[in-house]
């Protein structure tokens, strides 16, 4: 007896008018606050300015966000998922350390506004809610480094090292926002190339330490 035929698979309704406008909405005030952040830093830009600049009223914006830290971030930025991508694809014999330090030295001199470091140091700001929010950021990233590290064959001990590694490349990422290393920067550059430099040096100068601590402990 020939089996019934199966029915063909549900095909998505198609997205109504207002589901596109609130979409499209949705898209400009995430793209309008990237900008600004990218611009100025997080803790110098209002809502009352996003919502201006996606050409919305301030109580419309509340309707698509619950506060103005759900705008920061949104996804993992490109200067996180570069540095994640480099230690996934790092050449042979290169260490992890090495490639993320690498990375990171790129998107110095990368002036785009999602995948440069200086944009995203802006976006970063020292207020409480921009740390906050930065902070799960780091847990998000140091759990894909974990995955990117990971092999097919890896057991319990190897896992725990690879979280090992990917924490230890997650105190360089991490110290590139802090106000200490902002602070040196600025103490010893007086230029915008200079400041870059600086922060290059600083970088390379934490890698090798970071590098000879492991060496050190055997690792």
């Amino acid at each position: 007896m020939p089996s019934p035929a199966q029915p063909h698979l549900s095909q998505r309704a198609p997205e109504s008018l207002r589901e596109r406008k609130k979409r499209l909405t949705r898209e400009a005030i995430f793209a309008t606050a990237d900008r600004l952040f990218a611009e100025r830093g997080f803790d110098d830009v209002t809502v009352a300015e996003i919502a201006d600049a996606a050409n919305i009223s301030t109580k419309t914006l509340f309707t698509y966000i619950g506060a103005k830290e759900e705008l920061l971030f949104r996804g993992r930025p490109a200067v996180l998922d570069a540095i994640v991508g480099a230690v996934a694809k790092r050449r042979l014999g290169q260490t992890p350390l090495i490639a993320a330090a690498q990375a990171l030295l790129a998107a110095v001199d990368d002036d785009d506004p999602r995948g440069g470091l200086d944009a995203f140091l802006r976006m970063a700001g020292n207020g409480p809610a921009a740390r906050s929010r930065l902070r799960a950021l780091w847990d998000e990233t140091e759990d894909a480094l974990t995955e990117a590290l990971a092999a097919r064959r890896d057991g319990p001990r190897e896992l725990a090292l690879r979280r090992l590694t990917a924490a230890q490349i997650m105190v360089l990422v991490r110290t590139v926002t802090s106000a200490e290393v902002g602070g040196l920067v600025a103490k010893t550059a007086d230029t915008e190339k200079a400041r870059r430099e600086a922060l290059k040096d600083w970088i390379r100068d934490a890698g090798g330490q970071l590098a000879r601590g492991l060496q050190a402990a055997g690792r």
